[in-house]
């Protein structure tokens, strides 16, 4: 088990000629805490990771690791352990050479760093295959080498920059969930980088949603799903409906149903509020106000489509089970469950 140490990104920018990749970026992570950083392309959560690696330099601003500012350190020398997309192996090595090569580059001896490896290998599941190249592993099984060849080396700190994207969707969840049961197992504070937002929330401890270069947000996944400080979080993490609603004395009156407004809403007139599908009940009904548009089938759930008597396409999220008895032109009811919302300005 590493012992986890703090990260902090004060005040950082960074600016090539006349955009601001990073701007005024304050980022703390606790130590052994698994943080991911989401965000459209663009919107510097790349930059902020390359920055604490070492591998670009901050305009202005600290990074400080275990209290101690690295803004100097050269990054062969950050005692940092990184995944990338690509995997980048050494196709001459075997998968053990592979994993043990950062060792050998330390001055480890030969014996310990093969144990250490083949340690490794046991905890990413790759025991048999010890003695393969990397044309003879799958995608799945090559980031697995070198997420364990990133750790060999008992990083301070573990970066991990999109290093799930070029896998096919099954892959990628399977791998998601043990490199979260890795880092968790051998405790390395660890920054993830991605703009896929199921990804984020499913294997993070906090979440922070970028845009433009700030941190718009940084909560437990959980939070941040159900209170979106912005209109911005709102819309990147998670499908919404945008509803219209009158607000006063803090509540919203939408779908027949009072519920209270989330900080940041538009406290007073009219707004749209932002209505997550699962949020939706349709119930079938003869002399409902709503007629169903359409049912797209998603497995295990479907995503229900009511146009409701404005006019307005609104999406619920069912249990397969019971939208099964709902076809396009049925009468229904819709309301929404009393939790709060969002209110945005109306567009």
């Amino acid at each position: 088990m590493t012992e986890g140490v703090a990260v902090d990104l004060v005040d950082l920018t960074r600016v090539y000629g006349n955009v601001k990749a990073l701007d005024g970026l304050t980022l703390h992570i606790e130590p052994g805490e698994l943080v991911a950083l989401l965000g459209p392309s663009g919107c510097g959560k790349t930059t902020a990771l390359r920055i604490l690696a070492g591998l670009d330099e901050a305009t202005s601003g600290t990074v400080s690791v275990g209290g101690r500012d690295v803004g100097r350190v050269p990054a062969n020398k950050r005692d940092m352990g990184m995944v990338f997309q690509a995997y980048s192996l050494f196709p001459h090595l075997t998968v053990l050479d592979n994993v043990s090569f950062g060792l050998k580059l330390r001055g480890k001896a030969k014996r310990d760093r093969l144990s250490r490896a083949a340690d490794l290998l046991d905890l990413v599941g790759l025991s048999e295959h010890t003695h393969k190249y990397a044309s003879e592993l799958s995608g799945g099984q090559q980031q697995r080498v070198a997420l364990a060849r990133a750790l060999a080396i008992q990083p301070r700190v573990l970066l991990l920059d999109e290093p799930l994207s070029a896998l096919d969707a099954k892959v990628r969840a399977q791998l998601r969930d043990e490199i979260r049961r890795v880092q968790l197992d051998v405790g390395t504070t660890t920054l993830f980088v991605t703009h896929d937002q199921e990804e984020a929330l499913a294997i993070a401890d906090r979440v922070g949603v970028m845009n433009r270069g700030r941190l718009e947000q940084l909560a437990a996944p959980a939070d941040l799903y159900a209170h979106p400080a912005t209109p911005f979080v709102a819309e990147f993490v998670g499908l919404n409906n945008k509803v219209p609603t009158e607000v006063s004395d803090g509540r919203a009156w939408l779908l027949g149903t009072s519920v209270p407004t989330l900080a940041g809403s538009v406290t007073a007139g009219g707004g749209l509020a932002m209505v997550r599908p699962e949020s939706v009940v349709v119930s079938a009904d003869p002399s409902g106000a709503s007629t169903v548009s359409s049912v797209a089938f998603l497995g295990p759930i479907s995503r229900v489509y009511a146009t409701l008597p404005d006019g307005t396409v609104i999406s619920a999220q069912l249990a397969s089970s019971a939208a099964r008895v709902l076809t396009p032109g049925d009468r229904v009811t819709v309301g929404i469950e009393p939790g709060g919302v969002l209110v945005i300005p109306a567009e």
